[in-house]
């Protein structure tokens, strides 16, 4: 339809005068979606069961406490002492089931305070709310991924320990290791661990607990899949994974075997993944190692000269028009697919990434050991329910499993989450006595946000 430019220009030089006034406008309108996830999952009561074995009975109960950490990394907060930019927010509050927001000295005591078997809980709650959606998944296999990150601070808090650290030297740190699950990019379990440990420190036990926690609630025919970096390659971490019947991907260091080295210099037989990969297959058995095991060996066109220094080059292989990697499985598909496979795990890196940035997992709010625990336990969660409120979705789009294990369903980002759902202003009403949360009548918002409710409660 044609309009008029009397239709379409309006004034904009006059600035408006401000008021201030006690008003039941909130600017997270859209936290009406997860309340009603909230609620399908119980989720505060299931918080409340994580603390009940405590005597103390504090103003507000620490479940209280711990949604709110929750709530607070989903609307993209970090500090604690941000939580006063939303105190009056009728919808946080009304979500929260608070008439008030606990001071900051308030939420940091109570995290200080936390004893051992609460955090044990709530960890095993954030594990238990994942394996409910693996559990659910439409697929016959399951991909887990392991590897560490570290979390720097500049406090001296409990636990962090100076490591290696290439990009922030000295810097003060804790390391943990994560799985997460590669068919929903949420984030299983964690090893929580100080910052001067290697990769592989306790890594056997955690990734043995983590298979047997995916294997209780799938059906014997589902097949579990573990991709690694070289940090966990070791004799005895396969040997732990070929005895529960796993199929596994790991990278293998070149300074370790430097019979690897001179496999790939002396190769002239390569065959073709793609236009820019190559690779051989060997069966091949270390000194050290009981018996032999599949290795894929991989050379890929390196578009630039590599600019940095030289000292490996007695143990790896190397050449200025191609790089180099090793790969041992136990795998029986083609190698192609096994190289695919294993690359794929590179999506953790992006997991890793956004949670640092938009969940505030890089951020180490207490001194103590517990707390941070407890933090970073809300921040996993805040994360996961972000991607299981996609998941419940009706609008979802959906993928197909493919040979690189990306995800069942396509994310957005828990930063384009806030943008365009959750930062909605609105205001609470009561016409005729009815509690209404009345919002601008933008189109595509109204549809997403009626479509997303309805999803959610009729799978309640």
């Amino acid at each position: 339809m044609k309009i008029s430019k009397s239709d379409a220009l309006a004034a904009n030089s006059s600035r408006p005068t401000l008021r201030f006034e006690e008003q039941h406008l909130t600017s997270f309108a859209g936290l009406v979606l997860f309340q009603s996830l909230f609620a399908r999952l119980s989720l505060y009561r299931r918080l409340a069961g994580c603390f009940r074995h405590r005597r103390v009975s504090p103003i507000f109960p620490t479940a209280k406490i711990i949604l709110l950490l929750i709530v607070h990394q989903l609307l993209g907060f970090r500090c604690l002492r941000e939580s006063r930019f939303y105190d009056d927010d009728p919808m946080v509050l009304r979500v929260l089931g608070l008439r008030r927001l606990p001071d900051v000295s308030t939420i940091s005591r109570q995290l200080s305070g936390l004893d051992l078997a609460s955090v044990e809980k709530l960890e095993g709650l954030r594990a238990e709310l994942v394996l409910e959606r693996v559990a659910a998944l439409p697929c016959k296999r399951i991909t887990l991924d392991f590897d560490g990150s570290v979390i720097g601070t500049g406090r001296r808090a409990e636990g962090v320990a100076v490591g290696y650290n290439k990009l922030k030297k000295g810097q003060r740190a804790y390391y943990p290791l994560f799985c997460t699950v590669a068919q929903t990019g949420q984030v299983l379990g964690v090893l929580n661990r100080s910052g001067n440990v290697h990769d592989s420190n306790g890594a056997d036990a955690f990734i043995l607990a983590c298979i047997a926690r995916v294997r209780a609630v799938r059906t014997t025919r589902t097949v579990i899949e573990v991709r690694m970096d070289s940090a966990f390659f070791s004799d005895d971490i396969i040997d732990a994974l070929e005895r529960v019947r796993v199929r596994y991907t790991i990278s293998v260091p070149f300074d370790r075997f430097a019979e690897l080295k001179s496999m790939v210099e002396t190769r002239t037989d390569w065959h073709t993944i793609d236009d820019d990969r190559d690779a051989f297959e060997v069966r091949w058995q270390p000194k050290s190692w009981k018996r032999s095991r599949r290795f894929i060996l991989v050379r890929q066109i390196a578009p630039e000269q590599r600019k940095r220094p030289l000292q490996l080059d007695l143990f790896e292989p190397r050449r200025y028009n191609f790089t180099f990697k090793a790969i041992v499985t136990n795998r029986r598909d083609r190698f192609a697919d096994a190289v695919v496979c294993h690359e794929g795990r590179g999506s953790q890196e992006g997991i890793f990434a956004e949670l640092k940035s938009e969940n505030a997992l890089a951020y180490v709010p207490t001194r103590t050991w517990l707390g941070n625990r407890a933090f970073m336990s809300a921040a996993l969660m805040a994360h996961n329910l972000s991607r299981e409120l996609t998941m419940v979705g009706a609008n979802a789009e959906r993928r197909a499993s493919g040979a690189k294990r990306a995800t069942l369903w396509v994310f957005p980002r828990i930063g384009t989450i806030r943008r365009e759902l959750l930062q909605r202003a609105g205001r609470l009403i009561r016409p005729q006595g009815k509690l209404t949360l009345s919002m601008s009548a933008n189109e595509a918002v109204r549809m997403r946000i009626e479509t997303s409710l309805h999803s959610i409660e009729a799978v309640a």
